[in-house]
């Protein structure tokens, strides 16, 4: 309602500029036609053809007039938009709008100088985003690749033992996975950003899926020695399988990663009003408030000195993917605990029907 009214107060504005305009140019029109009929110049007929013919010119010229030195106030803040929009475009992302009095005032004009504000803000977190990925992801990349490297040097001067050949390929191997990990989720998160509808849908085991994820991230948890508390009875869903096998494998990563050694992980599935809660809490360092409002946002890190591994787009990906199912995931976290639940329609929808 409030965007109506601001729309419809930036047409009455203009309209009634436009109607000023016309009024005065034909005050002023009338002002002269009276002066001269009084002083009877218009008496004979060729002139007064003459004179017709000279002040519908004279009009159009005085309304030109009129009509740009009136529109440099009332399109002020227009004018101000499109050149900040034109550094925006320049490449220029600390462009912001500020309105004069008395626009500044002005519901519409405020809306619009506040939405463009907060347009280009977004534009430069995400640029800011953007630049950090790139570091951090090169780096990411970078270590696996070396340590590869690094340890085929080794294995092809020979003199080792059985022990030690083992151990250098299970490195290899090792961030092997984790290159192919990386590059898996980049490719993953550009496919589900393009993706608007939800098609593939099919009913399977909800909970067999969780346990099967639990199953795959084997080599990392069993490396610190976590324990896991399941509570998932038996829930079948029907829903895009292999894109929610992507959120549980990142949600579960994401807490094995920030889980201490030899902690717990609990896993527990909830059902009420034709919905399912799918919720992963982690003992582990609280996330304060402001970072948790961030952590879905596409390549962001909260852990600022990327001690971790990870690149800030795990958690992107289950945002999405939930998005697309029509469902919510939330974070919750406090005395060293921290949750993330995913909740999703028991049956989800495939082209805008359901199934």
């Amino acid at each position: 309602m409030k965007r109506i009214r601001g729309r419809m107060t930036v047409t009455v504005l203009l309209s009634a500029l436009v109607f000023l305009v016309l009024f005065l140019a034909q005050l002023l029109g009338g002002f002269f036609v009276f002066l001269l009929a009084k002083t009877g110049v218009l008496s004979t007929p060729p002139r007064m053809y003459y004179f017709i013919f000279y002040m519908a010119g004279a009009s159009l010229l005085i309304g030109a007039v009129l009509a740009a030195v009136l529109s440099r106030f009332a399109l002020q803040p227009v004018r101000a938009l499109i050149a900040q929009m034109r550094r925006l475009a320049s490449g220029d992302l600390q462009a912001r709008m500020e309105l004069r009095e008395p626009y500044a005032r002005m519901p519409a004009f405020t809306q619009l100088s506040d939405g463009f504000n907060k347009m280009a803000q977004e534009l430069q977190n995400t640029e800011l985003l953007r630049s950090d990925f790139i570091n951090n992801f090169s780096h990411e990349f970078k270590t696996p690749i070396v340590s590869i490297a690094g340890f085929a040097k080794l294995l092809k001067r020979g003199n080792l033992t059985q022990r030690q050949r083992e151990e250098y390929l299970d490195i290899i191997e090792e961030e092997s996975m984790r290159l192919s990990d990386m590059a898996t989720n980049v490719l993953n998160l550009t496919k589900i950003e393009n993706q608007t509808i939800l098609t593939d849908l099919t009913e399977f085991n909800l909970s067999e899926q969780l346990r099967a994820s639990i199953l795959l991230l084997e080599r990392k948890w069993a490396k610190k020695n976590l324990q896991w508390q399941l509570d998932l009875g038996e829930y079948r869903i029907t829903a895009n399988e292999e894109l929610l096998k992507q959120v549980w494998i990142n949600l579960l990563d994401n807490a094995i990663k920030f889980s201490p050694e030899d902690g717990t992980v609990a896993v527990r599935i909830t059902a009420q009003d034709g919905k399912y809660a799918v919720s992963v809490r982690n003992a582990g360092a609280t996330l304060p408030p402001q970072e948790q409002e961030k952590i879905f946002r596409k390549f962001y890190q909260a852990d600022a000195s990327h001690s971790s591994e990870g690149n800030g787009i795990g958690l992107a990906i289950v945002k999405r993917v939930t998005e697309l199912h029509r469902g919510t995931v939330t974070v919750r976290s406090g005395n060293d605990e921290t949750t993330f639940t995913v909740t999703l329609p028991e049956h989800c929808e495939e082209g805008g029907k359901r199934i």
